[in-house]
């Protein structure tokens, strides 16, 4: 699998990137610790080397079962993980590091991110300044290779790369979820900020495999997202109608069609999830598909009736 350049750095990165925000359990149905470490080694043996975590998915959970799978093999791969909105004041950041160095049995993460912008979920606001002075020292000392953050806006983003270098911006990006294109995208790709994409099959809606009734079960945050909501959803269906044909053609599965737009972006990697060994292997394979010009205008068209109807919130969820 080819590899791309995270930000500035030399870090290399696989444009596939196993997310493992399942993995944790919590806001999540159905999830069993084997299935997610077999996923995590077929990943690794499909060719993804980049493994995207946090200490908030299940409270550490993710990042222990992450460390247990990958085992002896951590020079191979590379590991990003984020600290969250509660914990950036400069102890809690230090510390938050050091619990997700031990949760993942590592004494470096390869990329520390900032999981949401200070003041989020009703934490204490914390100025930018005083949680880069804690990233900063954390890299100097060599337990993180590079800086990002995710969900910031763009303003949020400029102000905190005047303060110091920031590699990447992870949003939520889609083929039905696009807010990043409206600026954010090409500032990125000009100033060398690698998007890191969640969520690039729209929390499994551009899979195909939840019909017109689908009802999730009780615990599955994804029933709060907002592309599932009465208004819209109607309208992904059809849209999913739309593409089946173009997946169909090339000979690969909805999924791979997903990831393999997402991809088509320079500068621009996606994060996705996988429950078993199974959906993993096909994941890493959306890393081959070449989609035309032609293909990409096709589905930029389609996707059209589902865009126009979400507002300017770029939170995905009804939370």
């Amino acid at each position: 699998m080819e590899s791309r350049r995270l930000g500035k750095t030399d870090i290399r990165l696989s444009p596939i990137i196993m997310g493992t925000w399942q993995t944790g359990k919590s806001m999540w149905t159905g999830i069993d610790d084997a299935q997610s470490e077999k996923a995590i080694q077929a990943a690794m043996d499909a060719g993804i080397t980049t493994f995207d975590t946090a200490e908030v998915y299940g409270n550490g959970h993710s990042e222990k079962v992450l460390g247990k799978a990958i085992g002896s093999h951590r020079d191979k791969v590379v590991i990003l993980s984020k600290v969250f909105s509660n914990h950036l004041k400069y102890d809690q950041v230090i510390a938050a590091c050091d619990r997700s160095l031990k949760n993942l049995g590592t004494d470096y993460l390869d990329h520390y991110q900032v999981h949401w912008p200070p003041g989020s979920f009703g934490a204490r606001p914390v100025p930018m300044e005083e949680t880069m002075k804690a990233l900063a020292d954390l890299k100097d000392q060599g337990k993180i290779r590079a800086i990002g953050v995710s969900n910031f806006s763009l303003d949020q983003l400029k102000s905190i790369c005047k303060i110091g270098p920031v590699e990447s911006l992870q949003p939520p990006y889609s083929l039905l979820w696009r807010h990043v294109e409206t600026d954010t995208l090409a500032w990125c790709q000009e100033n060398r900020v690698t998007i890191l994409a969640y969520s690039p099959m729209a929390q499994g809606l551009l899979t195909g495999k939840f019909g017109p009734d689908h009802q999730f079960e009780n615990g599955d945050h994804r029933s709060s997202n907002r592309l599932f909501q009465a208004d819209v959803y109607p309208h992904v269906q059809q849209t999913l109608d739309a593409l089946r044909p173009i997946a169909e053609k090339k000979g690969i599965t909805m999924a791979q069609l997903a990831l393999a737009w997402v991809i088509a972006k320079p500068g621009v990697c996606a994060i996705a999830g996988a429950r078993n060994a199974r959906q993993a292997v096909d994941n890493a394979k959306a890393a081959d598909v070449t989609l035309t010009e032609a293909e990409l205008d096709e589905m930029d068209r389609i996707s059209r009736p589902v865009i126009d109807r979400i507002d300017d919130n770029p939170v995905q969820w009804k939370w």
